[in-house]
């Protein structure tokens, strides 16, 4: 689905007069976080939001697996597999799995470290661990109480913040911030530094709790996107994000197409976006996620542009990795 608008604006009256629905589901997720989650015989990570939606968990996730593969450590990463049909669990294999088995960001993720997919985390987590992970991340499991953490980051855009701070339908919120926030072992800010700030003016709620700033940064490609026209394309949470980073590079775009986060590609969608890039004698570019997504036949007709997280403190996270291994200290 698209993001309402309305999630992250002034409080208007059709977020108030949903707001009794969001107190609704609120009180649902409460009560299904009371349920005590299975401990693993190796740490447990988990990555995830209190929003809805993009928020950069899927790079911290890669970032995460690209440290602790660093340090010595086997991370094995869990994920739900929005998007895909295979419940699992299942270990994400490029030679027989699309992004419609096990959904776009395990097929992205599974690049950087193995991966699986599993509707049922606890058994997801068990299976990794047999497979010999030394510890497991879990992708985008914040609500979900089936596997116990020893390690919470929430992940939150420092420009979107938490929206207008209701719970859905109202707002972005999967949870009210507060309740959220006094989960969290850490708080991951994705954003510019003057962004962060004002995260933090805005939501006092932060005060508290342990947080790290982030940037995302294109990854070399060896690319020169200035004075490149472009057609950019993304069905991501935020598509205007990746349009954004497109136009810092330097990039010329000439057309820009945001689509439902996580949604299929349809021919005749490719077709006109092929056709209108031909028309303006561009390019055509979208986000390493979405590139999974695309149909084997048309991914030479778009060019990718992959991300990575870059951490400004980086010893504070490799400091609280590092803590989950007493024995590699």
């Amino acid at each position: 689905m698209r993001t309402p608008s309305f999630w992250y604006g002034p409080r208007g009256l059709l977020a108030s007069l949903l707001a009794p629905l969001g107190a609704i589901y609120a009180a649902a997720t409460a009560r299904r976080l009371r349920r005590p989650g299975q401990r693993m015989a190796v740490p447990v990570i988990c990555v995830g939001n209190i929003n809805a939606g993009g928020t950069g968990k899927t790079p911290t996730v890669i970032a995460l697996a690209e440290r602790l593969s660093a340090a010595g450590h086997r991370p094995h990463v869990v994920s739900r597999g929005h998007g895909g049909r295979v419940a699992g669990p299942v270990q994400v294999d490029f030679t027989r799995h699309a992004a419609e088995d096990v959904g776009d960001e395990p097929l992205l993720i599974a690049a950087f470290a193995p991966t699986w997919v599993a509707r049922d985390r606890a058994a997801g987590a068990r299976a990794a661990v047999s497979a010999g992970a030394g510890v497991i991340l879990l992708d985008d499991g914040f609500q979900n109480p089936a596997v116990a953490k020893d390690l919470s980051i929430v992940v939150v855009d420092a420009v979107a913040g938490f929206g207008n701070g209701l719970c859905i339908p109202a707002g972005p919120l999967r949870e009210p911030v507060a309740t959220g926030l006094a989960r969290a072992d850490l708080v991951l800010a994705i954003g510019s530094p003057r962004a962060c700030d004002s995260l933090l003016a805005a939501w006092p709620e932060l005060d508290g709790t342990p947080l790290i700033t982030g940037r995302i940064q294109p990854r070399a490609t060896g690319t020169s996107w200035t004075g490149q026209r472009v057609v950019a394309f993304a069905g991501i949470g935020h598509p205007e994000k990746f349009f954004a980073t497109l136009r810092g590079l330097g990039a010329d775009l000439v057309a820009t197409h945001g689509f439902p986060d996580h949604a299929p590609y349809t021919s005749a969608a490719l077709t006109r976006l092929e056709r209108e890039a031909r028309q303006l004698e561009a390019m055509l570019v979208t986000t390493d996620k979405d590139a999974v997504r695309l149909p084997a036949e048309f991914r030479g007709k778009a060019l990718p542009l992959p991300i990575s997280l870059a951490f400004r403190s980086p010893e504070r996270i490799d400091g609280m990795l590092n803590s989950l291994f007493p024995q590699k200290q």
